[in-house]
């Protein structure tokens, strides 16, 4: 069906990278068929580049909603556009907008806004006190306590009130806890204001509810070494629980914080120690963490020179991976589960038909989404090279060692949606 694409490059398949043709639809955006190299094929990568299945980042703030409050700081195309800067085809945007989706009506209000997004975008329904769940399925996010916006938990018995409706659900947390943040909140620095002790006690009482409720449970933003023991024991005991970790907290630690730069660095969770950095380093190459998520969070500059937690990430994805493959020896199959394989098994369930089987592998009826980083090609970090409409990245000035070649979103080649 339409007319056949054709594309060699280095393929990053399960365990092993071959140098494959893939032959896909224009018409249908799916794979058709893998073979040996062809010649003059429509697009050929050089041995410089992997060509990975579509990354997908299932942690952003997009920030538009019915009411466009937001939209100065994103909307759902420049979020698009970031994404495909990044390497990222495939996006899944979290619900703690001024009107959060959190039922049938205000879920398909804003489900209709994602349309003019060059990439996909799953939208996470929010749950928040006396919410229920929707008649279709979604993904769900909790806010376990207060953070960017109104839809949060107060105390963890209103929590499980309103949790236990949702029983059986795929449910994402947001680990702190409510009454340590209370009872820290006039701390000095943002980083005692949200300590680490919020986030372990509050992931135990996560993998409670997990337990309890039988949730398909992600803990999201992790970034806690002590906590993240806590979620290695619960998979031992058989619970259904992934996490995902940021390149914030992968890359920056407490001692990166200075005068000039702290409010540029405030996040939630905020930054942790060294030893916490290690551990989640650690945790990726060993195959612990499931999903590289940004929590991309684009506020202006001048609400962050206010103070407004939540780092812009999603032009950086591909060169960070980079990152982690050349500095902190990050295999390519590890990248290829928690960019892209991963991030397919946890948004297909929600995908129409005209996706076929979906994101996450280079296969016939797949989607035909690739990401293709080019290892010999530094990147260096300047506001002229963001898509994002905030404008700015915390890696500004930093050059890392790759850089994103290309992206397909679909069987569409990202340059089809604008320059790059």
């Amino acid at each position: 069906m339409g007319i056949a694409v054709t594309l060699t490059g280095n393929l990053v398949f399960e365990n092993k990278i071959e140098r494959k043709t893939v032959f896909f639809s224009s018409e249908t955006g799916l794979i058709e068929q893998i073979t040996d190299p062809v010649s003059q094929p429509d697009v050929e990568y050089s041995e410089d580049c992997l060509v990975f299945p579509g990354f997908g980042d299932i942690h952003i703030h997009a920030r538009e909603d019915v009411t466009g409050k937001h939209v100065y700081k994103e909307d759902f195309f420049s979020a698009g556009m970031a994404a495909l800067n990044g390497g990222v085809v495939h996006v899944a945007d979290m619900p703690n907008n001024p009107v959060p989706p959190t039922d049938e009506p205000t879920y398909q209000s804003k489900q209709d806004l994602t349309q003019k997004s060059p990439v996909h975008i799953t939208l996470y329904a929010g749950i928040g006190p006396e919410t229920r769940p929707l008649k279709y399925p979604v993904p769900y996010k909790v806010f376990m306590g207060p953070s960017i916006g109104e839809l949060f938990f107060k105390s963890n018995e209103s929590l499980e009130e309103t949790i236990r409706q949702y029983e059986g659900q795929s449910v994402s947390f947001h680990c702190e806890d409510p009454e340590i943040l209370e009872a820290c909140k006039s701390q000095p620095d943002h980083e005692d204001r949200r300590p680490v002790s919020a986030e372990i006690t509050a992931t135990g009482f996560a993998i409670y509810l997990i337990e309890r409720y039988r949730l398909k449970g992600k803990l999201c933003h992790y970034s806690s070494g002590e906590g993240l023991r806590s979620i290695i024991s619960a998979r031992k005991a058989g619970l259904p629980v992934t996490c995902e970790v940021t390149p914030t907290h992968l890359f920056f630690d407490r001692t990166f914080i200075t005068p000039e730069n702290h409010r540029w660095l405030q996040m939630n969770p905020p930054l942790r120690s060294p030893e916490d950095r290690k551990i989640l380093l650690d945790a990726v190459r060993s195959g612990l963490i499931d999903y590289l998520a940004t929590d991309h969070a684009p506020h202006s500059r001048e609400e962050k020179e206010k103070g407004i937690s939540g780092v812009s990430h999603l032009d950086t994805y591909g060169a960070f991976v980079t990152w982690l493959m050349k500095s902190e020896s990050v295999s390519a199959e590890t990248i290829r589960k928690i960019c892209s394989e991963n991030p397919g098994q946890f948004v297909n369930p929600y995908l129409n038909s005209r996706y076929g089987l979906g994101f996450g592998r280079i296969s016939p009826g797949w989607s035909a989404s690739f990401s293709v980083i080019n290892f010999k090609k530094p990147y260096l970090v300047s506001k002229d090279k963001i898509k994002s409409r905030s404008g700015w990245s915390p890696f500004e000035g930093m050059t890392f060692p790759g850089s994103v070649e290309d992206a397909w979103f679909h069987g569409r080649r990202r340059h089809q949606f604008g320059e790059f």
